[in-house]
């Protein structure tokens, strides 16, 4: 096309010029660039597409252990180089795998924190993504398989998986390890780097769903950083680069989760491992993964992980990252932690002396069990609440605070109470009811509390108090709050609750 171009042009624009000229002035007329800068920027459509064909089907929530990973790991042998680096402090294995035949060096690693695994759900689709052939993808491949060689370390913290837990079995924040080296786990992550000499890194991580973008009611479902590599937070050439991987990362979320983006405080912290990778050369991006409504074990941010690390590896394999300015990237929103599961705003109380309104802001926490996990509800604020926000907002203005009560029959069983029974007694102003048996798995998803050792309902509208009350409007029981979850008594319905026998 570009020859045709040439063959129409008179002789005369090249007339009393050198051939150096010439060249110069081709490339201006058109935009002349190597084979590499040629290549387009990834549409989120096409990202899209790419995740939907290698969504990793053996992974299907967050809670996954290291014997999951194992088979999974084994099977990329044919593709991948896997090398065992070395051992947890329970003895449990931590693995590399080795991708790529280019200069340009990338280490990414996930998990450092146990609990923190929506990353290594999408660095397995990625390597799913990596191995395909004859798609519409292979150009994709091609370019990153040519120009990057990249080695990626999974669950660095098998131990923390193990039990979904942030700290590993000494009890130390990993990512407070970097220059101590107590944990094993830390010396091997210090040394994949050192022995690799990775011009970018990728640190992984989850952060609580209650960030938000600052001065918004969104959350920050995707935060990123370009860490600080000493007090004074200045930006060297290590440093530019991150951030302009981060500005391309930015362009594709803002396309799918506009507003959703938010950028950590860049403070220097001298113990953590992506401020001092930043300080020894290896320019270094943090990802977050944070909230999404409905989206409880991060599948759809899964997906947005997927796409925004793929994107990233191909711009930093064709070039396209360098054409980002730095200064898009402190255009990107601060994130903030001003979110909160529920809030119930103008809630009237009557304590027997006193009536007075207050906005009640409720927080569903994860607690860890041997059979899975439930939620503990709570109030984790009351008063004016007008700066937080609300996954979920209700108006409850001229709705009173309530009490539940007991049920008076005790039930034989927990399988012998269905969600029609729950709503009946919820209707009825009950809002528990007492067993006899302790079950052997006390997790359920009733619309209801039950009890087993206790008698009472716990509840309170102080600050701390649990979560469990009726909302009444003109007489009338019309919401009922279980254990942080709000149920519309005119319409109810209860989907995904995560409760446990009292």
């Amino acid at each position: 096309m570009i020859k045709n171009q040439l063959d129409n042009l008179p002789i005369s624009a090249f007339r009393n010029v050198s051939f150096i000229s010439s060249f110069i002035i081709i490339c201006i007329l058109f935009s002349c660039k190597s084979p590499q800068e040629k290549l387009h920027k990834l549409s989120p459509s096409t990202l899209s597409a790419a995740y939907e064909s290698a969504k990793e089907s053996a992974i299907t929530h967050r809670r996954f252990k290291h014997q999951d990973l194992q088979p999974l790991i084994k099977k990329h042998i044919s593709t991948f180089k896997v090398e065992e680096l070395g051992k947890s402090v329970q003895g449990r294995s931590i693995h590399q795998l080795e991708y790529g035949e280019g200069e340009t060096k990338v280490l990414l690693w996930s998990q450092m924190h146990g609990d923190e695994s929506t990353a290594t759900m999408a660095l397995f689709d990625v390597f799913n993504f990596l191995e395909a052939k004859s798609d519409t993808f292979e150009v994709i491949r091609k370019v990153i398989k040519e120009h990057l060689k990249i080695r990626f370390i999974p669950m660095v913290n098998p131990d923390g998986a193990e039990v979904f837990t942030r700290r590993n079995a000494y009890g130390i924040d990993l990512n407070r390890d970097a220059i101590k080296e107590v944990s094993p786990e830390a010396s091997i992550l210090k040394s994949a780097r050192e022995d690799f000499g990775a011009e970018f890194g990728f640190n992984l991580h989850d952060q609580q769903i209650y960030y938000n973008v600052e001065q918004t009611p969104k959350p920050a479902t995707i935060s990123v950083l370009a860490p600080a590599f000493n007090y004074k937070t200045e930006i060297n050439d290590v440093r530019a680069r991150a951030m302009q991987v981060i500005v391309g990362m930015n362009r594709i979320l803002q396309e799918v989760t506009p507003g959703q983006v938010g950028k950590y405080n860049d403070a220097f912290e001298p113990r953590a491992f992506g401020d001092n990778f930043q300080k020894w050369g290896t320019s270094t991006i943090l990802i977050e993964s944070g909230g999404y409504p409905n989206d409880p074990e991060k599948q759809y941010i899964r997906q947005l992980n997927f796409m925004i690390i793929l994107n990233a590896l191909y711009e930093i394999a064709n070039g396209n990252y360098s054409r980002y300015a730095v200064e898009d990237y402190f255009r990107i929103p601060d994130n903030d932690n001003m979110l909160m599961d529920l809030i119930l705003k103008t809630v009237s109380i009557h304590d027997g002396e006193n009536q007075y309104q207050l906005d009640l802001g409720i927080k569903r926490r994860n607690v860890e069990t041997e059979n899975g996990y439930h939620v503990s509800g709570r109030l984790d604020d009351v008063g004016d609440l007008s700066v937080y926000y609300g996954y979920k907002e209700m108006d409850a203005t001229g709705m009173e605070f309530t009490l539940g009560k007991v049920a008076e029959t005790t039930i034989d069983s927990l399988s012998s109470i269905s969600q029609e029974m729950a709503f009946e007694m919820l209707h009825e102003g009950i809002l528990a009811v007492k067993i006899k048996h302790t079950p052997e798995n006390p997790l359920h998803d009733l619309p209801i509390l039950v009890l087993q050792e206790k008698d009472s309902i716990p509840s309170g509208h102080s600050m701390g108090s649990p979560a469990n009350f009726f909302l009444k409007k003109n007489g009338e029981l019309a919401y009922a709050i279980v254990n942080g979850y709000l149920i519309d008594l005119k319409k109810p319905k209860a989907e995904g609750l995560k409760q446990s026998v009292w």
